[in-house]
């Protein structure tokens, strides 16, 4: 699954950048928010769990996350949020599937296709777009925090669920399963004492497409301009 998207996920992208720190942190308290909505105890909501996790992996002080649970469990703020999924098609035909969290889903969707018209593409109608996806569980670690061979953490990896482990950039493990084993595969990284650099449920293309320069250039505008939007969390596309 190596390369699974090269624009796949806001944290990998951003994450390292300080200047867009304050944005990150932005769209990680949302996201812990609506999960502490299930209940504010990491170790039995394990989609609570997988957001704090991304939160502490993007450098955010656990003052913040903190507040962030406050919210969720019990505060206006966190009640008021909600997940939505737009999907769209961008220039040269490229599928495009976009996560939100927001408190005002009309605002944000008139942003997204806002977004997406103004770098030529076109908003797309439920159920659209999202076929060409299948949804999985995907976490990467450092192959330095291994405590074992890579054989038998691949073995281990396998026993849990997971059923595609690669090889990433820069000296990391890519590691992808089918949603109902995602969480005995963060378990099993969990018990092995390995921390994933990243890790969340993706929506993957099943079947890639390449698109020239000037497209990737449009594309890459899009993109950009939902990372600065507060109410964009995630985004996946076919593109290569």
């Amino acid at each position: 699954m190596s390369g699974h998207s090269k624009w796949h996920n806001i944290q990998a992208r951003k994450g390292k950048q300080d200047a867009l720190r304050s944005n990150v942190f932005s769209k990680m308290s949302k996201v812990i928010a609506i999960a502490a909505r299930q209940g504010g105890d990491p170790t039995m909501n394990f989609s609570l769990r997988l957001a704090i996790e991304r939160a502490k992996a993007a450098g955010m002080p656990k003052d913040n996350i903190e507040r962030a649970l406050k919210k969720g469990a019990g505060g206006p703020d966190g009640a008021q949020m909600e997940e939505t999924l737009y999907e769209a098609y961008g220039p040269g035909g490229v599928a495009i599937v976009i996560k939100g969290i927001t408190d005002n889903k009309n605002r944000t969707l008139q942003e997204v296709k806002h977004i997406v018209t103004k770098g030529g593409g076109s908003p797309g109608s439920s159920g659209s777009v999202l076929w060409m996806f299948g949804q999985f569980g995907f976490a990467t670690v450092a192959s330095e925090q291994l405590k074992m061979s890579r054989d038998d953490f691949e073995m281990a990896m396998i026993e849990a669920g997971a059923e595609d482990i690669q090889a990433g950039d820069e000296g990391m493990i890519e590691i992808k399963s089918k949603v109902e084993n995602f969480k005995k595969v963060m378990d099993k990284l969990k018990d092995a004492g390995i921390e994933p650099k990243e890790s969340g449920l993706i929506w993957e293309a099943k079947d890639k497409i390449t698109v020239d320069d000037a497209v990737r250039g449009r594309l890459e505008n899009i993109f950009s301009e939902l990372e600065e939007n507060d109410d964009i969390e995630d985004y996946w596309t076919n593109a290569e």
